[in-house]
């Protein structure tokens, strides 16, 4: 069982391909994608678009984990998020993925054990969770990956 996890971001947007195999859950990939500031609003859409296409393309996932959408405090911001999210939701209909959304809170419960976890705690427990052979820098990919395992945790073989 594969599946994509998204943390979804419109200026950085976590990406990571889980797959459970025997029981025990392998990292194929995980990035922190990037839009640049320097183009227009479409064109950074159609560069998440873009993305999230060459993932589906080389990874086949048959799941797609991704974060629901909270209210920020920053409207633009939230709107924006909003956005990109639309985008990869549009993407994963097109390829008929099925679609599983969890809440900050819920990755947070799955993975630390506690709905408030902090951002050092995710990362702890997502490193004791799954092999990761590279050096990570933003919050965002380790969200994503903590997402695929919440995924895989949470899955029943019904959805």
């Amino acid at each position: 069982m594969r599946v994509l996890a998204i943390d979804p971001g419109y200026e950085k947007m976590g990406v990571a391909v889980l797959e459970k195999t025997s029981g025990r859950e392998i990292l194929i990939f995980s990035e922190c994608f990037k839009t640049s500031r320097t183009v227009s609003h479409a064109k950074r859409l159609s560069g998440i678009s873009g993305e999230i296409t060459r993932l589906l393309e080389r990874y086949r996932p048959e799941f797609l984990s991704v974060e629901k959408l909270f209210f920020a405090k920053n409207q633009k911001t939230a709107l924006q998020v909003a956005e990109a999210r639309g985008v990869v939701l549009a993407e994963a209909a097109k390829t008929g993925l099925t679609v599983k959304e969890f809440t900050p809170m819920e990755a947070k419960i799955a993975v630390t054990g506690y709905g408030r976890g902090n951002k050092n705690q995710i990362k702890y427990m997502v490193e004791k969770m799954i092999a990761i052979n590279k050096k990570i820098k933003e919050d965002d990919e380790y969200d994503a990956i903590a997402l695929g395992l919440t995924f895989l945790a949470s899955y029943r073989g019904s959805e």
